[in-house]
């Protein structure tokens, strides 16, 4: 009697487990949605002076970690940081995403004036 108790309580521990994993692999990760036309995963800009909430159109998405070099990108503009799993995104001065001067964290906005900002960079969590 006891080794059938033993067995069933392996066996239900065993299930519980493998539940517990199929649920996790298939949920999505915090964060994962689309704001205002950017999509998941995604560092997004706006037009200069337009208000996501009444514009949902970012101008520019960026999809891939690294540097990607800004053009014709002047004034203030609304930058979104939609990636997940705590993947951030730094505002660079330079070219090829060096001299950075802002940070943003996942699911953080900023306004910010991007005359002085040449590249954007998507960094790994």
């Amino acid at each position: 009697m006891r080794k059938m108790l033993s067995a069933a309580a392996a066996i239900v521990t065993a299930a519980t487990a493998v539940v517990a994993m199929t649920g996790a692999a298939q949920a999505a990760p915090a964060g994962n949605s689309t704001v205002y036309g950017c999509a998941s995963g995604n560092v997004c800009i706006w037009a200069e002076g337009v208000n996501p909430v009444d514009n949902p159109h970012p101008t520019n998405q960026y999809a891939s970690y690294g540097a990607h070099n800004l053009s014709n990108q002047f004034g203030y503009h609304w930058v979104l940081n939609n990636q997940y799993g705590g993947a951030g995104a730094d505002l660079c001065k330079n070219y090829g995403g060096t001299n950075c001067v802002e940070h943003l964290a996942q699911d953080q906005w900023t306004y910010t004036n991007l005359t002085p900002i040449n590249s954007i960079k998507l960094n790994r969590p």
